[in-house]
């Protein structure tokens, strides 16, 4: 085609390319979900790393595409920080409610009131942010799963994200039963309760975050069965263990080790760790009834 005319076919390409863009783009989606991953033991990976300068450059690569991926969930943080900036203040009042009007926050530093500020803003980001970071933490790893495996992680990030929210909304119910214990202990001692907004906003944008996180444990527990790397009855078999950790974390996270508070914490995550024995259970059948129907063997790693 002549000079002449490309510029007279542009608006017409141009036209064409913005239409035909939104189909190109499910196609070459459809494409990636279908596409099975190129298989390998990992011994003989590790020593093609070892010998081979081309299978390096692609390690290197993948490096690269965990940075970008990185990058774009933490613009996607920036960007929805930006974005809470707006309603902070609302945001602020609706975590104080649990302290129902009875205990005063009062500032001590100069600068304390912008860093508490900068909590609630954080949190608020990370919580609307978090589906788009799990999208591309699924992104990541997507190339290395097979089409099954690739639409069954697509559909369990909005899942992610309810139990996510589920966790931080979790957290605010129990809050005044918290503070309610932390206020009569300091009645009983004979002092006066005042806090600072940091203390204060510090704590239950801390607390929210990791109940958030200990939310997603069923689901992971349900991905790591299904791919075989665990198994319920080794999960089943050390319950005890597990309260014991849970009990740990849960003195970590809480303010205080009263049997109160660390039962607030304690009583959902041990919960969460027996629905997600019965969420193995479940993603184990489903794996052998797979492996029995083609004959092939289950492969599961054999932890306990």
């Amino acid at each position: 085609m002549t000079g002449a005319g490309r510029v007279i076919t542009f608006p017409f390409r141009l036209i064409f390319n913005i239409v035909a863009f939104p189909f190109k783009a499910v196609y070459r989606f459809y494409v990636f979900l279908n596409t099975e991953p190129d298989e390998r033991p990992i011994t003989d990976i590790f020593a093609d790393i070892a010998t081979q300068p081309e299978v390096r450059s692609q390690l290197w690569d993948q490096v690269e595409a965990f940075r970008m991926h990185l990058l774009r969930a933490l613009l996607s943080v920036i960007l929805t920080v930006a974005l809470s900036f707006s309603f902070s203040r609302d945001l602020s009042r609706i975590l104080a409610q649990p302290l129902e009007g009875e205990i005063s926050l009062e500032t001590i530093e100069v600068t304390e009131g912008v860093g508490t500020f900068m909590k609630i803003v954080l949190l608020s980001g990370i919580t609307l942010a978090f589906p788009y970071i799990v999208f591309e933490a699924w992104l990541f790893a997507a190339p290395g799963l097979r089409p099954k495996e690739k639409k069954y992680g697509l559909i369990g990030i909005p899942f992610a994200t309810l139990l996510f929210v589920g966790g931080v909304v979790f957290t605010f119910y129990i809050l005044p039963a918290a503070f309610g214990a932390i206020r009569q202990f300091n009645d009983y001692m004979g002092f006066v309760t005042k806090w600072t907004p940091n203390s204060y906003y510090g704590f239950v944008t801390n607390l929210m975050i990791w109940m958030g996180i200990f939310f997603e444990f069923p689901l992971v527990i349900y991905v790591l069965t299904s791919i075989g790397l665990v198994q319920p009855k080794f999960l089943a078999e050390q319950w005890r263990l597990a309260v014991v950790i849970i009990a740990v974390l849960a003195a970590a996270i809480t303010p205080t080790v009263d049997p109160l508070n660390m039962g607030l914490v304690m009583a959902p995550m041990i919960l969460l760790y027996f629905i997600s024995i019965g969420l193995s259970y479940i993603a184990y059948a489903g794996r052998r009834e797979k492996h029995a129907e083609t004959q092939e063997p289950a492969g599961d790693v054999e932890l306990g």
